[in-house]
């Protein structure tokens, strides 16, 4: 359900930001809104600035981008990101918002906190010049790996998905589709983004000797059955977990997570993009029926976009 929540008197130090655009990071936040969390992940599944406690309901989501209304200096007309949920008018503080560049249009940078996860997934099982790497689970998060996976130097990149209808996606991103029985295996790489245990399974399948498979998905109360029979010892892989909430160890001496989002927020800059987001947009006053509609099991949406009409 939609709330009202009074804003109180802004801080100072903080701008108070109208939002234009915010997304739903599908994986996550249906998790959320089905209620299944488990009740030892409440703590650490909270949103940056969410609002309420699990397992009551909250305001959760992290991809918002509005315009500064009002705050010191130069601020006030600024567009910025900010990891802050769905909300059409909100503070918060100077250092939590990034200004986007000239060259990032507002409507694209709501991918700026997948792209977030992206990046880390990508630092935790770095991909070498000319490595074969597979991403298994063509949702958002794993079409954004392959993308910029596929900008490294020799690289071949293959985005596994069991629905050929990501194909055209494939193609978008500038990289190969397949589906699990007709993917290459032996593979360098591999990062696994379905969420689901026959992706997990695949992944492992398609890793060669000595290969790591990054673990993206995220399964709230599920207990995937994973397949360590078979060849799991004999290829001596390695089955990692990468997650954003902690900027991964090879980077974590030079790297903050401010420096990091400016990072993605500056990659929305690529037109190859907005290939992620679903054909339409929906009105944040619809956001409790699209909720529904994005829990449903067979939904196949990617990205979907929220929009805000002006506020007096």
């Amino acid at each position: 359900m939609i709330r009202e929540m009074p804003l109180d008197p802004r801080p100072a130090d903080h701008l108070r930001v109208r939002t234009l655009y915010s997304a739903i990071s599908k994986g996550t936040e249906t998790l959320v809104y089905s209620g299944r969390v488990p009740e030892s992940e409440y703590a650490r599944m909270a949103a940056p600035f969410q609002a309420g406690q699990l397992p009551e309901p909250v305001r959760h989501g992290y991809a918002n981008v509005g315009i500064v209304e009002k705050g010191p200096h130069d601020w006030p007309g600024r567009l910025v990101f900010c990891l802050f949920g769905h909300q059409s008018r909100f503070d918060i503080p100077i250092d939590a918002a990034v200004a986007l560049p000239d060259d990032v249009p507002p409507a694209r940078a709501v991918l700026a906190a997948n792209l977030e996860t992206a990046i880390n997934a990508l630092w935790d099982g770095p991909p070498r010049v000319g490595d074969r790497v597979t991403v298994v689970g063509a949702g958002v998060l794993g079409a954004l790996v392959a993308c910029l996976a596929a900008d490294i130097p020799g690289v071949h990149v293959e985005l596994v998905d069991i629905n050929s209808d990501r194909q055209p996606l494939a193609r978008a991103l500038g990289v190969h589709f397949a589906t699990p029985d007709t993917a290459a295996p032996a593979r360098d790489v591999v990062f696994h983004a379905s969420a689901t245990e026959a992706g997990l399974n695949t992944a492992i399948g398609l890793a060669g000797t000595e290969a790591q498979i990054t673990e993206m998905s995220w399964y709230g109360d599920k207990r995937p059955g994973i397949a360590l029979g078979g060849a799991f010892h004999a290829k001596r892989l390695t089955l990692r977990a990468t997650q954003v909430g902690t900027v991964a160890p090879s980077q974590a001496a030079r790297w903050t997570h401010a420096r990091r989002l400016a990072l993605a927020v500056s990659l929305c800059n690529d037109p190859r993009l907005d290939a992620l987001f679903n054909a339409c947009d929906v009105v944040f006053d619809d956001l409790p029926a699209v909720m529904a509609r994005l829990a449903e099991p067979g939904d196949r949406s990617l990205c979907q976009r929220v929009t805000y009409s002006e506020i007096d």
